[in-house]
């Protein structure tokens, strides 16, 4: 027995000493690795959405993405990748469909890389379709059919989920435009004071506004309400088919034109420009074609005088100021409660007033006006030569447009000098490119279920738990072990 005893006395494994080693080692070794694991990067899961903007101009895809985990019940939803459409919008293909769903291949075909396979079959596609599919279901409903039965057989064929594609209201197109401003500035998430929306393509414009003044009973038509982030928004917004800035170029030109001239001396286009224009395709669009004159030859020379004012009042003569049933109307008698906040402009108002060298928002009314009659002023011939990488078509209209949009935004909109300033032309916020696609795909991303992130293997109170047992263990393991190896610390000191 002594002999026993003894042995285990020799044995170096039974020694406090490196017994309370090896409970240290394991107690640092389980440290380090819940500490590795718990705080090991945690991969972030995306969901995506594809949106094809079928506009009348033209047709743009945009791809985003969000995290798989919700922020208050609306998906964080990011601009990823824009692919423009080549050619003219779907509309245009009314005699040839096939070739709008054509049209779309090349970039539906950059979607398919730009979204991860693994991804391909959740990720949800959608095309809408704004003012130039509304002028042509106006027009011709079999032919806008055609178009769409052509355009979804094409979108099909790729690997997405197709949800379908039909034709936006005017009122949606706004709205969606509103959510995407506020969005992108972060005003939805923080219940700041919200900004206004502004949108101009080329056969409609959108406002939209949330105004503290507007009586939702006196106009309820134009009234739409969205649910954010937790907040409530009533907002006023409007469409006006045909005030696009294409087609009111063709309501101008059809006023100028409405005896059958021969010729006709436009102040909205630059002195020296002249144009032979064929007088069936300036009124083959429903917004102009009953105004054709009866007697007018096949074409007319179409002439620049380049003058602002003269311009602006040819432009006033598309509105019409003179009916209003409500308190209050913009134009065509329809009701506008008053401007209220900041206002983003975008599309077609950034393009033309960018192209300008109008968008400084700290540039006083007077003065925008003033550089828009010089710019109208200046001879074609030097415009030609002052931008020669811009084609023709789009060259000769810009001093048009800008007068279009100004008088559209004072005259129409009711923006005054001192109002003005507020209007911030915009392209992008934020690398996201500003339109309705975004707020239609933040709307959207509440009917996909969200998935479970790629959580802590411990839940937070469980990991500081062990941590903290785990240092008060090594640390009493550190006293026991003073004590043996400093004996002294355990023997009371004698006084003499």
């Amino acid at each position: 027995m002594s002999a026993q005893r003894e042995m285990k006395e020799k044995n170096p494994w039974h020694t406090p000493v490196t017994i309370i080693t090896v409970i240290g080692v394991i107690a640092i070794v389980a440290l380090v690795t819940v500490a590795v694991l718990q705080n090991r990067p945690v991969l972030q899961k995306y969901k995506y959405g594809i949106v094809l903007d079928a506009g009348s101009s033209h047709t743009a895809l945009y791809i985003y993405e969000w995290p798989a985990e919700k922020d208050n019940n609306t998906g964080r939803a990011e601009q990823k990748y824009v692919c423009k459409v080549k050619g003219k919008g779907i509309s245009s293909y009314a005699n040839t469909p096939v070739k709008a769903g054509e049209s779309l291949n090349e970039c539906m075909q950059e979607a398919k890389m730009q979204v991860p396979t693994k991804r391909h079959h959740e990720t949800p596609l959608y095309l809408g379709a704004t003012a130039g599919m509304r002028l042509l279901n106006m027009e011709n409903s079999s032919a806008s059919d055609k178009v769409f039965q052509a355009v979804e057989k094409a979108l099909q064929r790729f690997p997405f989920s197709y949800q379908g594609a039909r034709i936006l209201s005017g009122q949606e197109e706004g709205a969606f435009g509103w959510v995407t401003v506020n969005y992108l500035d972060d005003r939805l998430k923080q219940g700041l004071e919200t900004t206004g929306a502004l949108d101009l393509g080329g056969a409609s414009t959108q406002i939209s506004f949330v105004s503290k003044n507007y009586d939702i009973s006196e106009s309820p038509s134009n009234s739409v309400t969205f649910r954010l982030y937790g907040n409530d928004y009533n907002l006023y917004t409007h469409s006006f088919l045909c005030y696009g800035k294409d087609q009111v170029l063709r309501m101008a030109l059809a006023h100028q034109t409405k005896s059958g001239p021969g010729t006709i001396l436009d102040p909205c286009f630059h002195p020296g420009y002249l144009e032979l224009k064929d007088y069936s395709l300036l009124y083959d669009s429903p917004c102009v074609s009953d105004r054709k004159p009866q007697n007018a030859t096949g074409t007319f020379n179409h002439s620049g005088a380049g003058n602002f004012k003269q311009c602006q009042e040819v432009v006033k003569k598309v509105f019409n100021f003179t009916s209003c049933k409500y308190s209050r109307c913009s134009f065509n008698g329809v009701f506008q409660p008053p401007l209220q906040g900041p206002f983003g402009a975008f599309s077609a108002y950034y393009y033309v007033m960018d192209f300008l060298k109008l968008t400084d928002a700290t540039m006083p009314l007077k003065d925008v006006k003033e550089k828009l009659a010089n710019y109208c002023a200046t001879p074609w011939n030097e415009i030609v030569k002052q931008h020669p990488e811009v084609p023709i078509k789009y060259l000769a209209e810009y001093c048009f447009s800008g007068t279009y949009i100004i008088t559209l935004l004072t005259d129409g909109y009711n923006f005054t000098s001192e109002s003005y300033s507020n209007i911030n032309f915009i392209k992008k916020i934020k690398n996201s490119d500003a339109g309705w696609t975004l707020g239609y795909m933040l709307n959207l991303t509440n009917m996909i279920p969200a998935e479970a992130p790629d959580s802590p293997p411990l839940p937070h109170a469980g990991y500081v738990t062990i941590i903290t047992i785990s240092a008060l263990i090594l640390f009493v393991l550190f006293i026991l072990s003073l004590r043996f190896i400093c004996p002294s610390f355990q023997k009371t000191p004698h006084i003499v």
